[in-house]
């Protein structure tokens, strides 16, 4: 029996050090189907503190306890200058598929109440939809 020396996978690596998050052009033309209210953004809430705010922080600065555990570190949410640029259907694609080490929702969370933190994402930073932005 002939013992045959194997190269290291490279999967492990992968996990651990993710490329770019490439978000298909349809999921960034998706438009959120629900209307902000006070309701939504209340559900949501309680979702993204109970979920989320552990890597981005109670107020999305990226700060939470785990914050320090990733590389890359948390977005931080509360920039409204890069959030203007993300559109609400990326916002759904990136909590709905995840990208390590932040972990999908799609399972976790149903559709509304996924476009529902999209709305709470928005209020961390008060930034609009790039749509929404006038042309400079």
């Amino acid at each position: 029996m002939a013992i045959v020396a194997r190269k290291k996978s490279p999967v492990i690596p992968v996990l651990f050090h993710p490329g770019p998050w490439i978000v298909p052009e349809e999921a960034k033309r998706r438009v959120n189907p629900l209307k902000l209210s006070q309701a939504n953004l209340s559900a949501a809430r309680q979702l993204y503190l109970d979920k989320c705010a552990e890597c981005h922080g109670d107020s999305g600065k990226g700060d939470g306890s785990q914050a320090k555990m990733y590389d890359p570190l948390p977005r931080n949410l509360a920039d409204a200058q890069h959030m203007s640029t993300v559109s609400d259907g990326e916002l759904f694609y990136k909590i709905s598929e995840g990208h390590r080490p932040m972990p999908s929702f799609k399972k976790r969370f149903t559709e509304e109440q996924r476009w529902q933190l999209v709305f709470f994402i928005r209020s961390l930073s008060a930034s609009p939809t790039p749509d929404q932005v006038p042309p400079k």
